[in-house]
C-alpha cells in the first residue's frame, strides 16, 4: 500500500492495522505500507522490503481517496523501480468510484448520531463533506460521486474542501445554513487521523461556526480503519491480480 505520507504517528497506526486486516483475511505472504513523500518508509524501501520477504510479484495498491498528480506519481515511481529490479508488478486501483465508500460514510453519520445523542432522523438531517481540494478536477468528482449517493438519505448534502477548492469550509457552511437545518453533521473525507483532521479542520469549522452563530452543528469521525475498507483493498487487488495472472 502506498500511502501520500504523514509524520502523525496515528497514520502509521492506522496504516498498520489496516495491513494487519488484509494478512489475516487473505493468503497474501506479506502486507504493508510505504509512504510517496514526507517520511520513509519510501517506495524503494517498500518494494525492497517485499522483495526481502520473498515476494516474486507484488500487487501495489495506491491508498488514495483521489485520482491526482500524487496518485500519478506514485504509479510512475513504482512501476520505474520494480522494472528495474525485474519484479512482477500490478498496480491495482485507488480507492475511488465505488459504493463502499458512501457506504462507511453513511456509518460515520450514524456513529455521530450516536456519539452525540441526536433524535433526528437522517431525512431531517443536513449533512457537509469535507474533502482534502486538489488541483485536479477528476479529484472534486470523486468527492462528488459520494456526495450525490448520500442524497436521497437525508435533508440536504453540502461539501467543501479544507484547501485548494472552492467552496472553502466557511464557504461551505455558510452555503449549508442557508437552506435552514435542523441539525448540521460534519463528516470529514480523509483516510487518516492526521495533522488536518488534528488541527486544521478543527481550527476552520470551529470559526466558521462561531461566526455564523450555529450551535447544532457536530463533527463525525474520518474514514480511518474499517472492515469495508479492506473489503474494497481486497477487492481492487484481486481485480488487478486476476489480470496480470498473479
Amino acid at each position: 500500500m502506498i500511502d501520500r505520507g504523514s509524520k502523525e504517528i496515528e497514520v502509521r497506526d492506522e496504516l498498520g492495522s489496516i495491513c494487519s486486516m488484509l494478512l489475516s483475511r487473505a493468503d497474501y505472504k506479506y502486507a504493508n505500507y510505504c509512504f510517496l513523500e514526507v517520511v520513509p518508509p519510501f517506495i524503494n524501501e517498500g518494494i525492497k522490503s517485499c522483495i526481502e520477504n520473498g515476494a516474486d510479484s507484488i500487487t501495489i495498491l495506491p491508498y488514495f481517496l483521489y485520482p491526482g498528480l500524487k496518485l500519478k506519481e506514485s504509479v510512475k515511481i513504482s512501476a520505474q523501480i520494480c522494472a528495474a529490479k525485474n519484479i512482477k508488478m500490478a498496480i491495482a486501483r485507488p480507492l475511488t468510484f465505488h459504493s463502499i465508500m458512501p457506504q462507511i460514510i453513511l456509518e460515520r453519520i450514524g456513529q455521530a448520531k450516536m456519539e452525540h445523542q441526536i433524535s433526528y432522523e437522517n431525512s431531517n438531517c443536513d449533512i457537509m463533506l469535507i474533502g482534502h481540494g486538489s488541483s485536479d478536477r477528476s479529484a472534486r468528482q470523486a468527492l462528488l460521486y459520494v456526495v450525490n449517493a448520500l442524497r436521497p438519505y437525508f435533508r440536504n448534502v453540502e461539501f467543501c474542501f479544507l484547501e485548494l477548492e472552492h467552496p472553502s469550509i466557511a464557504e461551505g457552511i455558510e452555503l449549508a445554513l442557508l437552506k435552514s437545518p435542523n441539525i448540521l453533521i460534519l463528516i470529514p473525507y480523509f483516510l487518516h487521523r492526521g495533522i488536518h483532521i488534528k488541527r486544521d479542520l478543527v481550527l476552520d469549522i470551529k470559526g466558521s461556526l462561531e461566526n455564523s452563530g450555529f450551535n447544532n452543528a457536530y463533527v463525525g469521525k474520518h474514514l480511518g480503519v474499517d472492515d469495508k475498507i479492506v473489503d474494497l483493498i481486497l477487492e481492487r487487488a484481486k481485480e488487478v491480480e486476476e489480470r496480470a495472472g498473479f
